[in-house]
């Protein structure tokens, strides 16, 4: 099922001429703390499985970006404002700026999908980054 849903996901990304953005997560494993019952499922669960057939098939269709998830769970996607107090608890993220409130891993996704965006467009058109930040 993964394999399928992957290739799916890579194939519209190549059709469509657009980038799939991913977190860089290297070396997580070692800094994250977990019990004995959650290593397992962290080290088994299907969505890690996921992740990886779609980076692998990504890489080789050339569709994929990593993008930094450094403060993405912290950034309001609406102002842009960052604060360790706007992620209230796990599900909630509160904007102390504008009160955008919303589901903290939606307002994370776009965060990282913007800045996708950008690494895409640097990856696509290395020459417009330059052109952009002179004018």
């Amino acid at each position: 099922m993964n394999h399928r849903i992957s290739k799916n996901i890579v194939a519209e990304a190549e059709r469509t001429g657009r980038g799939i953005a991913v977190e860089e997560l290297t070396g997580i494993r070692a800094r994250v703390r977990l019990r004995k019952p959650q290593r397992a499922t962290s080290h088994s669960w299907a969505f890690a499985q996921l992740g990886q057939f779609l980076t692998c098939k990504a890489q080789q269709a050339g569709v994929v970006v990593q993008v930094d998830p450094a403060y993405t769970s912290q950034t309001c996607h609406a102002c842009g404002h960052v604060d360790k107090r706007n992620r209230r608890s796990q599900a909630v993220f509160h904007c102390g700026r504008c009160d955008f409130v919303g589901h903290a891993d939606y307002n994370a996704a776009h965060n990282i999908a913007a800045r996708g965006v950008v690494r895409w467009g640097e990856v696509m058109r290395p020459d417009a980054a330059p052109i952009l930040a002179a004018s």
